[in-house]
């Protein structure tokens, strides 16, 4: 494997003392605080109801008197209800998938698209990008965070960017190779489909010029790190963002690949009880929940990401003394993260309901085959359509597999199954199966 530098993109933020950066994160949550409060009327009504005023926010340690913000608000405050400037001031639109089949939208000013492209910037860097790279981006370019932030933070890097954007197998691999990328950034399930492809079609992996990768936007564990280097004999570093705060560049791998460095000038990171909402000391596994503390178009307070894993604040080989977290090893809620696209039960449901024949009894079965994500969706058929001829059973099924593809933005395999087969629960039904271990 090659060997790959510990690079730094800004020294004097991220080896700061961490005394330092509590008294930043201090200043900047006091004025973010005040922010919203005068200028996102949900935010001022939470901390009223919480008798919490911006005045009582004097230091991080006051950050736990604060509400926290879900993603329901964002649906329930969908598009604009979250914005704290004027509407005029915002320069980009960044989304991702939402319960209901709209979007999850938020709102970015160019200092927040600047303060995001830091962060790539960042973590880039750390992957080993710099001026004489060539950045291959292979995340989707759109609404979706990944394709642009990388782009953008290759972009300040001084690296080339390839803005290859998702899919064309044959024209990415054709691609990387004659132009002689050195980086990948990509979901880590296409990037080893990349390099199970290379012998197939021809290419001696030898020919490659990549080093590293910067990998997101899907849950993937040490095995899928293993192959990954193996297939093109590079490093392999996880990157960590979401939406609501920045994209991706949120948190990163260093080469010590020990956890990923939160980004603590720009966001707090807390762990808490998923049930209580307590806030739990580092060390201890809970729910992640992120504090803007430099965004000013649509800033988050407090914003449950339903994610869990752990934060660890020791001493870092690599020289950063920003806090860790480690990769995510499960969910809170009921949203799958699929091929880097956020799918909820509710979506399948509402095609389900749209579409005669079949009952609103369904499961969703998660698999890991050859480390791509699978998703099977099992349908009961009605009494009346199970008896019907194979051809009217084929249309309904045809029917559903293009709604999902349509609603939810991936391809699933629906299989029908007769009726009253799916398991009855008399509590919250049970909807899912995820044979994925996102623990190794």
């Amino acid at each position: 494997m090659k060997v790959n530098e510990n690079k730094i993109y800004n020294p004097e933020i991220e080896c700061m003392d961490r005394k330092d950066i509590l008294d930043i994160q201090s200043q900047r949550l006091k004025e973010t605080v005040a922010h919203v409060y005068k200028n996102v009327p949900m935010y001022r009504q939470r901390m009223d109801e919480a008798g919490v005023k911006p005045e009582d926010i004097k230091s991080v340690d006051d950050l736990h008197l604060l509400p926290f913000t879900n993603k329901t608000d964002l649906r329930d405050e969908f598009p604009y209800g979250l914005l704290a400037v004027d509407k005029s001031e915002i320069v980009r639109i960044q989304g991702s998938s939402g319960t209901t089949g709209k979007p999850i939208v938020s709102g970015y000013t160019q200092n927040d698209v600047d303060v995001w492209t830091e962060m790539v910037a960042r973590s880039l860097t750390a992957a080993g990008a710099g001026k004489d790279d060539i950045v291959q981006v292979t995340y989707g370019y759109g609404l979706f965070t990944g394709g642009l932030g990388a782009h953008q933070g290759a972009s300040a890097v001084g690296a080339m960017v390839i803005p290859m954007s998702s899919g064309n197998t044959q024209r990415q691999l054709m691609m990387m190779h004659d132009l002689g990328a050195t980086m990948l950034c990509c979901t880590p399930s296409y990037a080893i489909f990349l390099g199970e492809s290379l012998k197939e079609l021809g290419y001696d992996p030898k020919e490659f010029k990549l080093k590293s990768g910067c990998f997101g936007a899907e849950p993937w564990t040490e095995e899928m790190r293993e192959k990954l280097e193996g297939l093109f004999d590079i490093n392999a570093y996880n990157i960590y963002g979401l939406t609501e705060i920045a994209g991706p560049g949120v948190a990163f791998e260093c080469p010590s690949k020990c956890g990923m460095h939160v980004n603590e000038d720009h966001v707090i990171a807390e762990i808490v009880d998923p049930k209580t909402g307590e806030v739990l000391p580092y060390g201890e596994t809970g729910e992640l929940v992120f504090t803007t503390i430099t965004k000013t178009g649509m800033p988050m307070i407090r914003y449950r990401t339903h994610d869990i894993c752990t934060l660890d604040a020791t001493p870092c080989s690599c020289g950063r003394t920003h806090v860790r977290m480690s990769r995510i090893t499960g969910r809170t809620d009921d949203m799958l993260i699929i091929r880097g696209v956020n799918v909820f039960p509710s979506q399948i449901e509402e095609v389900l309901l749209r579409i005669s024949g079949v009952s609103p009894h369904y499961m969703l079965v998660v698999d890991r085959v050859n480390s791509t994500d699978r998703l099977e969706v099992q349908v009961e058929l009605t009494d009346e359509i199970f008896s019907d001829k194979v051809s009217d059973i084929e249309k309904i099924q045809n029917a559903i597999t293009e709604q999902i593809k349509s609603v939810v933005g991936i391809a699933a395999k629906v299989k029908l199954v007769p009726p009253k087969t799916i398991p009855r629960s008399e509590g919250k039904a049970k909807r899912i199966i995820d044979n994925r271990d996102l623990t190794k």
